[in-house]
């Protein structure tokens, strides 16, 4: 179960973004600069000849790269445009669509609780944010989704990146070249206006929230399926709404608490599936 904690950890930490966004005051376009640079810092140490020579591997954390390029672009504009919420619950769509993706494309065993657990966290992500004020926002929801599909692409490339890269190397090798994509995408609006405060307490949630976030990420992925672990990155919008809560005066409502302990227990249960698929293993052994 450490490496479902691993995961778990990986997830928390990412909801924990607003601790260092929201008191330094940088654009969305600015702070993912500026935390793809800080998860690049360990990549100079941590480049290997010999991994190269896995040209799956290799060509799988280039798409590693890229996709979490367009991931943080096509997220950021959607909260940027629309209801944050809209662009969190479509986003969220990522842990469907690797529930589903996994046993055809890495060859998993299918996960029933997943599959069920998958849209009972999605209602209890919907309990938890509440509804959107306004309109229903279609480019918001379209880009938000754009974000997710990205996201599940950069699950089930970092399982085949493993194969020849550690879990820090798949975390940290990646950054450049999604730092140098944005650079060509946004421009100058990537850059701080000046290197400050604010830009140091970025660079410090992206050693602790991005860097640690996504090494106890994908070392807890290498063991956990790919389903399961996806149903446990919902601790991130749940970490999020209660870090707002505790740090920014922003309500939790009871029925949004109610949605959160859904996240939780649904979370939980599909975690459980594969321990009790592990546990069982020995017995069916020693009885041959």
């Amino acid at each position: 179960m450490r490496y479902f904690a691993m995961v778990a950890a990986g997830a928390t930490l990412w909801g924990c973004w607003a601790l260092f966004f929201r008191p330094a005051g940088l654009a969305g376009p600015q702070n993912a600069f500026l935390v793809l640079l800080a998860m690049s810092l360990p990549a100079p140490f941590l480049f290997r000849r010999d991994a190269l020579r896995d040209r799956r591997a290799t060509l799988a954390l280039l798409v590693v790269a890229l996709a979490d390029a367009a991931n943080t672009a096509l997220f950021f504009a959607a909260m940027e445009r629309g209801p944050v919420s809209i662009a969190v619950l479509t986003h969220y769509l990522a842990p469907l669509l690797l529930a589903l993706l996994a046993p055809w494309v890495l060859g998993e065993e299918r996960s029933t609780r997943a599959l069920i657990g998958g849209p009972v966290t999605l209602v209890g992500l919907a309990l938890l944010i509440g509804r959107p004020d306004g309109d229903f926002s279609g480019l918001t929801a379209l880009l938000g989704a754009g974000s997710a599909c990205f996201y599940a692409i950069i699950v089930l490339a970092a399982k085949q990146a493993a194969r020849a890269y550690s879990p820090m190397a798949v975390t940290s090798l990646h950054a450049p070249i999604s730092a140098g994509v944005l650079l060509l995408c946004f421009g100058d609006r990537v850059l701080p206006p000046t290197v400050d405060g604010g830009t140091l307490l970025v660079l410090v949630g992206g050693i602790v929230c991005g860097l640690i976030g996504n090494i106890l990420f994908h070392t807890g992925l290498r063991q956990v399926p790919t389903a399961a672990a996806a149903a446990l990155t919902y601790l991130e919008p749940l970490t999020a709404s209660l870090v707002g809560w505790a740090f920014f005066s922003e309500t939790l409502t009871p029925v949004a608490l109610g949605g959160g302990l859904l996240v939780l227990v649904a979370g939980a249960w599909v975690a459980a599936e594969r321990r009790a698929i592990l546990q069982a293993v020995p017995l069916r052994a020693a009885a041959r």
